[in-house]
Order: structure tokens, then C-alpha cells, then sequence
């Protein structure tokens, strides 16, 4: 049994629609990623999987008891509330002491629980959110371009991460990333998007496919080049920033 199966899933805004007759599973410990250019959806496949976002058709399984953590693309936060990790870490609900520790560490920043949340850095602050979604030991961790801002040897910290997540836990992960080189190193399947499901399989697979060069105009194996590259830093990859859906 999946941990998530969607079924024919079409999502509209009004009298737009932002995803048609879209399907995929997410089965256990398996890393996805979801890549597609702007307004192809992504985001909003994520919160119809969550919750967030009622289908117009279609429907969202989700196995009995599964537990699922978000890691939001971006959290705005009065700078001038004095407010600590440990104390928002509380926000999200009766949480002990030593959670919070737990979560820290896994997230990658033990020691912080009595630092001020407006002195950390865009990094930081990302790994704080991923403790967020730690805390409650999901079974599937869905992230919504969580590094964007983040620099390259930032983001690539980040992602190696959420693979020590991955290891320590045995959780699956869901994330969308505009990160073409992560992609290639670190999913274990690649959904391309695009309001409907274009393309899908395993990294190589994906970046040979018609459809997928056809997005990102990256010509025979571009993605996969790129993914060599960045192994041998001699690749600058320019991050562009993606607006929200």
C-alpha cells in the first residue's frame, strides 16, 4: 500500500484550471521530486495532499495513520517579536523538551532551541521549519522549494540533510525543486509537471524524455551534464528564484 496515492486529480481556481487528471503514488522511503516551470501546479499538488486544497475531481488516498510534515516555502515572521526556536517550536502544538531537542538535531542544528528566531540565518531558519515538520515523525515529508534563498553550498547542505532524514527515519520524501543538479543526485524518481503529469521515472530517465527537454530546453542529457558538473565544482548553477504558485 502506498503512503499516498493521487487519483485523477484536477484542481481549479475559479474558472481556471491549475491541475487536470493528475495520478502518482508515493510509496515508502522513496524520495520523489516534482520539477516543472511556473504556474505548472506544483504547489498546488502539494496542498491538495495535505489537505490545503479541495480537488474540483479526482481524489487524494492516503494510507490509514500516515503521518505527513510540511516544510512551507517560506515563512514570514515579525522581526521585531522576541520570540525563541524552542518557544516557536511550541507553537505547533503540546511538545516536550527533549522533542524539540530530538528534532533540532535531526534538522541539523542541535544547540539553537534558546536562540532568537530573528538571529538566525536564511539556513537556519529553514532547518528550524524542517524540525517543525519533524517533531510529529512523519511518514512522508513534503517541501515546497525549501531552499530558495539559500545559497548553492547552503541548498546543497540542505538537501544532504533531508537524505540523513531519510536514512535516520525511513521516511519518504516529497519535494518540489527548481534545483535541476539535486534532482539528478538526490530522488530516487522525478515527476515532471506541467498541469498534468508530462513525464516520470527515475532521474536519467526523466532528463532523456522529449517532453522534459521541451521545458527546460536543456538539449540530450543537459540535466544529467549539469549533474556531472556540479560533482566536479566546475559548474556555477545560477539560482533562479521561483514565484509561488
Amino acid at each position: 500500500m502506498s503512503l499516498v496515492h493521487v487519483h485523477d486529480l484536477n484542481v481549479s481556481y475559479g474558472a481556471r484550471t491549475v491541475l487536470s487528471r493528475v495520478s502518482l503514488r508515493i510509496d515508502k522511503g522513496e524520495i520523489v521530486t516534482i520539477v516543472g516551470p511556473n504556474g505548472s501546479g506544483k504547489t498546488s499538488l502539494l496542498r491538495a495532499i495535505i489537505g490545503a486544497v479541495k480537488p474540483a475531481a479526482g481524489h487524494v488516498q492516503r494510507a490509514e495513520g500516515v503521518r505527513l510534515g510540511y516544510v512551507p516555502q517560506k515563512l514570514h515572521i515579525d522581526e521585531t517579536l522576541p520570540m525563541t526556536v524552542a518557544r516557536f517550536l511550541k507553537l505547533s502544538g503540546h511538545v516536550t523538551a527533549p522533542q524539540i531537542n530530538e528534532a533540532l538535531t535531526r534538522a541539523g542544528l542541535p544547540d539553537v532551541s534558546r536562540a532568537q528566531l530573528s538571529k538566525l540565518s536564511g539556513g537556519q531558519f529553514q532547518r528550524v521549519l524542517l524540525a517543525r515538520a519533524l517533531i510529529g515523525k512523519p511518514d512522508l515529508l513534503l517541501l515546497d522549494e525549501a531552499t530558495q534563498g539559500l545559497d548553492q553550498r547552503g541548498s546543497a547542505a540542505f538537501y544532504q540533510q533531508i537524505e540523513q532524514v531519510r536514512q535516520d527515519t525511513g521516511c519518504a520524501v516529497l519535494m518540489i525543486s527548481h534545483e535541476l543538479h539535486v534532482v539528478m543526485s538526490a530522488s530516487d524518481r522525478v515527476i515532471c509537471l506541467n498541469g498534468h503529469v508530462c513525464c516520470e521515472g527515475t532521474p536519467a530517465v526523466v532528463a532523456s524524455a522529449p517532453e522534459y527537454r521541451a521545458l527546460f530546453g536543456t538539449g540530450t542529457g543537459g540535466a544529467l551534464a549539469l549533474y556531472r558538473h556540479e560533482h566536479d565544482h566546475h559548474h556555477h548553477h545560477d539560482d533562479h528564484t521561483e514565484a509561488a504558485e
